[in-house]
């Protein structure tokens, strides 16, 4: 019997036209150009319109691209993956939405909450679906809208100026051609260090099991409440980052993870043409390149003109590389992540 594997049929990405430079942060919070380089390596961000971006609109924007380029329509897709950490709506997802601004019918739509390992644990999941020969076309988005709820003060500039608002999206089918398409993923998580970058609230947690009792204390009248006054007081409501554990533990998981997918395939570092790390900072990407000894041609990074776009950064990155021609037929590509949750993955693709 034949074996199917899983190819990316065409690839798409969508960032808003609103730019947003470290010099524009600048004049709303302490901080400057300088500062956020020399730390995260970005320059620019996207910023979403009002009244015109969401995250599944843009998820939807990236998805015609990738459906024109692979060929397919409406009628073709049979399911849907959508990976994010910033809904449109708490519920219902972005998969259901992006069905219905693309007159996709009926099939199926899943939601993915991984955050900035979204997507590879999506293709992880499209693969699997492939493999088996459940569906033939899958289009897998990443799509995030941060600056609607960051904290644009001083107080929150250690998260703010990192991310910015985007989505990518590909169309993945079956593939028989030998040695080709997606060889293998790996997928892992470590829920004992979930609160060091969460957003937390509003959330239904209660106050329970988050080892905060200082920051929700027994006695707060309003505990039960999935926002309470003393949470706004304390912008307890914005995301939070312990920003040098969470750098930690990334440059020792992601040479981790790529190294268990070559071990799997029997490959190396040197057989890599290209790595497209998640664009979480650039810093962490060139500590990783450093420890695995690629040469800067074998690493993408775009951080420094989109901030770190979580689920969305390395669909549009793997696009933005793929339309430079730094992605052709043969080449082995190795997509990376880790992010909250912890959670980190890693996929092989032989293209």
């Amino acid at each position: 019997m034949t074996q199917l594997r899983t190819k990316i049929a065409g690839l798409g990405f969508y960032v808003p036209d609103n730019v947003v430079t470290n010099d524009d942060l600048s004049k709303v919070m302490d901080t400057n150009d300088q500062w956020i380089r020399e730390r995260t390596g970005i320059e620019e961000r996207r910023y979403v319109t009002r009244f015109k971006d969401t995250p599944s609109t843009m998820g939807t924007e990236a998805a015609k691209i990738a459906m024109e380029r692979a060929n397919v329509g409406p009628e073709d897709i049979d399911f849907v993956i959508f990976a994010t950490l910033s809904p449109d709506y708490y519920f219902p997802g972005g998969g259901v939405l992006v069905q219905r601004q693309l007159g996709l019918g009926h099939c199926g739509a899943l939601d993915v909450r991984n955050q900035c390992s979204g997507f590879v644990y999506g293709l992880s999941v499209a693969d699997q679906y492939i493999r088996t020969g459940t569906y033939k076309n899958i289009l897998l988005i990443g799509a995030e809208a941060h600056s609607p709820g960051i904290d644009f003060s001083t107080r929150g500039r250690d998260v703010t100026v990192i991310f910015g608002d985007g989505a990518g999206a590909a169309i993945l089918q079956p593939t028989t051609e030998e040695g080709k398409g997606v060889l293998t993923t790996h997928l892992h998580a470590d829920g004992n260090y979930a609160e060091k970058l969460a957003f937390m609230n509003p959330g239904s947690h209660s106050g329970v099991f988050t080892g905060q009792d200082d920051i929700f204390p027994k006695t707060d009248p309003y505990a039960s409440l999935m926002i309470t006054p003393q949470m706004v007081e304390t912008g307890q409501h914005y995301p939070n980052m312990d920003g040098q554990f969470v750098f930690k533990n990334a440059v020792k998981r992601f040479p981790e993870v790529i190294g268990e997918a070559l071990q799997a395939t029997g490959l190396s570092v040197k057989d890599i043409d290209l790595l497209v790390p998640h664009q979480a900072n650039l810093r962490i990407a060139q500590f990783v390149q450093k420890i695995l000894q690629l040469s800067d041609d074998k690493v993408y990074n775009n951080i420094q003109k989109y901030g770190n776009t979580t689920a969305a950064s390395i669909p549009i990155a793997l696009c933005e590389a793929w339309e430079k021609g730094l992605v052709k037929e043969g080449d082995l590509v190795c997509l990376a992540a880790f992010g909250s949750g912890f959670t980190w993955a890693s996929a092989l693709i032989r293209w």
